[in-house]
């Protein structure tokens, strides 16, 4: 089955463009989602939009935007004045600067899309643009227009494509210092520091994505096909309190925990392999 792309347009670098198109590179439709249903008669529930006040049925020719200015009050957008003001989408991402990756605060990420080649025309302009992004370790960056929104995308090489990333603006970010304001500069105590840091690295793997599993959808899974063989679900048991200890018992009886059990490789720090056939432990005391 061909792929269906989610936009097509133009990848543009100073006079040079290609023909290129965006596919989401994440997907949920995977999950398992659920219906809700009427427990009596085994049928969907349908809703319907009603007045708020009146609670009558509303038509859809009458269903309007409406920003709430207070107090009850709404102030009316109709779809003409929508489309006045709309950014008009000229259907290519024309790269604008380029910037170091690692520059760019994670929390701007957005959402990512494999962006690939429209056809065979072309296809060597979007090769060279990909390689000089490659070689010079940076990200270009763009806009583009989805529907009537713009948006920033940075844009970098992956495999024989390119991965880009909408970025979020400010004013989406929200200020950390509301959230972490209040939290006190704790002095931490050496000994502490020691056993939690040797329980980081008895701990320290590679990334490995394919090794993660989703446990809550599996056990939904296993539900579903319970139900369907008319097994008996069992009732979730209580879970038990955990224990109040003190924060250097908790520390020491992880890390003994940790000795007492086989220890994995330990991961390298950044360029450097991963040693084989020798434990974390190993390791550090051979440093």
């Amino acid at each position: 089955m061909a792929l269906r792309a989610y936009w097509k347009g133009y990848l543009k670098l100073s006079l040079v463009s290609c023909p290129i198109q965006l596919f989401p590179a994440t997907s949920d439709r995977e999950k398992i989602r659920f219906h809700q249903i009427n427990r009596k008669t085994g049928k969907r529930i349908k809703y319907i939009k009603v007045d708020a006040v009146t609670g009558e049925p509303v038509d859809d020719e009458d269903i309007v935007k409406g920003y709430d200015i207070g107090s009850g009050r709404y102030l009316e957008i109709t779809e003409d004045e929508l489309e006045a003001i709309a950014v008009q989408g000229t259907h290519t991402i024309e790269i604008d600067q380029f910037v170091p990756k690692d520059e760019i605060d994670e929390i701007y990420w957005a959402i990512p899309y494999y962006i690939a080649p429209d056809g065979d025309v072309g296809r060597q302009a979007f090769s060279v643009i990909r390689e000089a992004i490659k070689r010079e370790h940076m990200v270009a960056l763009g806009r583009v227009v989805f529907t009537t929104r713009e948006h920033v995308i940075a844009i970098g090489p992956r495999g024989n494509g390119t991965l880009g990333l909408t970025l979020r603006y400010p004013y989406e970010v929200r200020d950390e210092k509301l959230y972490f304001g209040n939290i006190t500069d704790e002095k931490v105590p050496k000994d502490m520091l020691d056993l939690a840091v040797e329980i980081v690295r008895s701990k320290a793997r590679h990334f490995q994505p394919d090794k993660f599993e989703d446990h809550y959808e599996s056990a939904l899974r296993e539900l579903i096909g319970k139900k369907q063989r008319g097994e008996k679900i069992q009732k979730a048991r209580k879970r038990p309190q955990a224990q109040v200890i003190s924060l250097m018992d908790a520390l020491r009886r992880s890390a003994e925990a940790d000795r007492a059990r086989t220890q994995p490789q330990r991961a390298p720090s950044r360029g450097q392999r991963m040693p084989r056939g020798r434990s974390s432990t190993r390791s550090r005391k051979a440093g």
